[in-house]
């Protein structure tokens, strides 16, 4: 996981989103309190976060307020999706490997960040189609990216994509239900103890 892999995740997201400018973009994303514009809005200002935290060090950085206007026309938005995946992509990119950075559920390394990234993008852009009424299936490769990155512990026998939709809690698995609380593992691997976290 790294800069590469962000920047192709958000090319993959970024091109199934701008197939879809034509559709309405106010409706809302089901089983969520955000439209169509506030997931994707929400993205940028995920990826805005983790780059200004990475930079920031393992101290939450808790001085500033900046946040992506949902109101904006589709294709402003991903202006904006794409500008902040390149952001956060130099950040990655240009961090020591041993640099950590401050996120609730643990003190990110580079790797970390890029991966919360792909997983932000990724499932998000699947929340959009949803509301869209479309399907965005991704490659197995990317989701395998973000999924054995941020969730060690899942399946390693399924498919990647669906797989990381369950981590996230949104659909279940054979023989897994779905997850009503869920968390990733952004610390480096070397730190995860072998087991599931509690959400």
């Amino acid at each position: 996981m790294d800069a590469n892999v962000l920047l192709t995740t958000a090319e993959t997201c970024t091109e199934f989103l701008s197939g879809q400018l034509e559709r309405d973009w106010s409706v809302p994303v089901p089983e969520m309190d955000l439209t169509v514009a506030g997931v994707v809005a929400h993205i940028s200002d995920c990826l805005h976060w983790y780059a200004y935290d990475l930079t920031a060090g393992p101290v939450e950085l808790s001085t500033m307020e900046a946040h992506v206007r949902a109101g904006s026309p589709p294709a402003e938005l991903l202006v904006t999706l794409g500008t902040t995946a390149k952001v956060l992509a130099a950040v990655v990119a240009t961090s020591a490997p041993e640099a950590r950075g401050f996120h609730p559920w643990g003190i990110a390394d580079p790797a970390g960040f890029a991966a919360m990234a792909c997983d932000e993008l990724l499932v998000h852009t699947h929340d959009a189609a949803r509301g869209l009424g479309v399907e965005f299936t991704p490659s197995p490769r990317l989701a395998a990216a973000a999924l054995y990155r941020l969730f060690p512990w899942t399946p390693m026998d399924t498919d990647p994509w669906p797989t990381l939709l369950w981590a996230n809690g949104r659909t279940s698995l054979p023989g897994h239900p779905r997850l009503s609380k869920w968390r990733w593992h952004c610390a480096p691997l070397s730190e995860w103890d072998g087991s599931a976290p509690i959400a």
